[in-house]
């Protein structure tokens, strides 16, 4: 057994029991699929969206093709206005007013087409002042290439300055903890941020999610419930400049008051943590997740401190990030602690006025040395009840 001070590494973790799959990944990925979508064309109504989201060769392909498949067909108008008017057969006649001078072929039509839609202008292949069709056809292609470029450009942009590229450098620790916090139990985790610029406005949420059958015997499979994080008291509003502890207080609202150090073994359950906030760079909000089965939660653990003050700064050690050590923690549930709590409580509430009346004497001296005797019993009983659990 492991003394208790004692750091612990995350090196290699227990076997995991089977029988329950990820709702979220550690690195922050949902392991949720849209199957047997009926009304696909919703992806077409919002475009922009769609094509951001797809993956990067996806993206470069239609990038790609949105480019080259508008020059072919502009090529390809512009090869048979030639042809309509008899160009191709006029070429070398110093007479005859083409409506594109030098378009002598389907390969100068795509090159012009080229050079009108992105504004190249070599000047070798020019629109005539005597082709109205031309000039109409020219118009046309200039507002829609631009249109097509600005379409394009913007979805790269947006693809390249996605905020989930900020969130790799949010860290969560490996383990969530359960150890008492001023004398209550409480579930915590921590958070970190890896780059010196900040998250502004972050703050944190944590949703439990298992299994729950209602009293009408509905079957709700991934059921969430809240994790209290300070939501009441502004403590889950986060000034992330270094690591923080969160810390979910046991209470009477929480889904584990009535959890022991066994009964929460035996659960099936897992817990998401969501940290969110804009880019201190970018303006964009930004999101990380990450999740913790029962077998990452340890019971009577206590994160090892990062944090170092050197001359002039803090320092952060991030290679101690994710490490605990033991600490003595009841293994009874928070609702048990809180009622052996209460009847010290009430035990100390009615011994020393029974012990004081039964005293005929006034002493001042005598009566003090009552009230602190009753005090000593009453703290080292209820620190052995802690021990006990």
């Amino acid at each position: 057994m492991a003394r208790a001070g004692a750091p612990r590494s995350p090196g290699p973790e227990p076997p995991r029991r089977r029988g329950r799959q990820r709702y979220v990944e550690k690195d922050g990925r949902c392991n949720v699929q849209q199957g047997n979508v009926r009304e696909p064309g919703r992806y077409l109504t919002d475009l922009f969206t769609t094509l951001a989201d797809l993956q990067w060769r996806l993206s470069l392909l239609f990038f790609v093709l949105a480019y080259a498949l508008t020059w072919l067909f502009f090529g390809a108008i512009w090869w048979l206005v030639a042809y309509g008017r008899g160009d191709l057969e006029h070429l070398g006649d110093a007479a005859w007013t083409p409506c594109v001078n030098n378009l002598n072929g389907f390969v100068a039509a795509f090159l012009f087409s080229i050079e009108t839609e992105t504004t190249i202008g070599y000047g070798h292949r020019v629109i005539t002042d005597q082709c109205p069709e031309g000039i109409a056809l020219l118009l046309l292609q200039a507002i829609l290439g631009s249109m097509v470029n600005a379409f394009m450009v913007g979805c790269m942009f947006v693809k390249i300055s996605q905020p989930n590229k900020r969130a790799a450098t949010l860290v969560f620790s490996s383990h969530a903890v359960v150890s008492l916090r001023d004398g209550r139990l409480c579930l915590m985790f921590r958070v970190g941020d890896l780059r010196s610029s900040h998250i502004v406005e972050a703050s944190i949420r944590a949703k439990l999610i298992r299994s729950r059958q209602t009293l009408e015997g509905e079957f709700i499979p991934l059921h969430q419930t809240d994790l209290s994080v300070g939501f009441d008291t502004g403590d889950d509003r986060l000034f992330l400049v270094s690591p923080l502890v969160i810390s979910h207080e046991i209470d009477a609202a929480s889904p584990f008051w009535e959890a022991s150090r066994r009964a929460l073994e035996r659960d099936d359950f897992e817990i998401v943590v969501i940290l969110e906030g804009m880019v201190e760079a970018t303006g964009m909000t930004c999101q990380a997740r990450s999740s913790y089965l029962v077998d990452e939660v340890l019971w009577g653990h206590r994160f090892t401190s990062v944090l170092t003050l050197e001359d002039g700064f803090y320092e952060v050690d991030y290679a101690s990030f994710h490490q605990t050590f033991e600490v003595p923690t009841p293994s009874c549930s928070a609702r048990e602690l809180a009622e052996a709590a209460a009847r010290l409580d009430a035990h100390l509430y009615w011994s020393v006025p029974s012990r004081l009346d039964e005293k005929t004497t006034s002493n001042p001296t005598e009566v003090s040395h009552i009230m602190g005797t009753t005090t000593k019993t009453w703290s080292s009983e209820r620190h052995a009840q802690r021990l006990d659990g």
